[in-house]
């Protein structure tokens, strides 16, 4: 099992506490990005789906929507959180190098919250990316989006500040300790969740890594995988929580 699949299998269950109101943010994450693809609906795979943040708020407003991820667990919450709320997200658990799509299935891909960073060098990031592209039709939409690394890489924090979410038991405490690795670009990621359990508290720890990509560098990287009007969208103008990229599929000639 990949580390960034252990990551995602045990953090499934406590995904939701990474939002100080998970409901409020699928909310506000859909608007947006439906503020991107445009008023009419569309075919909409979610690469990237995890507990179904992204592709919960886009079946909600209309589009069709099928979620993958790398993560079994993650995937298979996303698909009965979708029915819970009564809406239908088929889902299946795959790596985006190797999507179980025929060629030119969608209209849109969506890869939010930072996931294309777990590809740790362009190699692999650039086949993640072509695998994207081959199940986008012609002139199909790519929305994906990052941590401002830019400015991350220039400050190398050690950690995030804690935020508080709000659980039936009571207050959950999430925060993150970042370890740079000596090329100043990629970092371990320990990410610490701790839940209300009677008088104490049940702390969990799961660990990742990233690549701190900047936005010229993803930008060069689409460009190369066969996409075209390649755009950031900083937050305050587009209503999305972190950057996003955009870019178009180029019509094959």
């Amino acid at each position: 099992m990949s580390r960034t699949r252990r990551f995602y299998d045990e953090l499934a269950e406590d995904y939701h506490l990474i939002y100080a109101d998970w409901e409020a943010s699928i909310g506000r994450q859909a608007a947006a990005l439906d503020g991107l693809i445009g008023p009419a609906r569309r075919r909409v795979l979610d690469c990237a789906c995890g507990i179904g943040t992204q592709a919960i708020g886009l079946a909600g407003r209309g589009h069709t929507v099928i979620g993958t991820d790398l993560s079994p667990v993650a995937a298979a919450r996303a698909a009965t959180e979708a029915t819970r709320r009564g809406l239908t997200v088929p889902v299946a658990a795959a790596d985006m190098r190797a999507l179980p799509f025929p060629d030119a299935t969608f209209d849109v891909a969506i890869c939010a919250d930072n996931a294309l960073p777990h590809f740790l060098t362009p190699q692999d990031m650039h086949a993640g990316l072509t695998g994207i592209r081959r199940v986008l039709a012609d002139g199909g939409l790519l929305i994906t989006s990052t941590r401002p690394y830019d400015e991350l890489r220039e400050q190398r924090p050690g950690y995030s500040p804690p935020w508080k979410s709000t659980t039936p038991t009571g207050r959950s405490i999430s925060f993150q300790l970042w370890d740079w690795h000596p090329d100043g670009e990629r970092y371990d990621l320990e990410h610490f969740t701790l839940v209300p359990d009677g008088e104490g508290w049940r702390v969990a720890v799961r660990r990742a890594t990233y690549w701190a990509i900047t936005r010229r560098e993803l930008a060069t990287l689409v460009a190369a995988a066969g996409f075209t009007d390649v755009t950031w969208h900083e937050p305050e103008d587009c209503g999305f929580f972190q950057p996003v990229l955009t870019a178009i599929a180029k019509i094959a000639v």
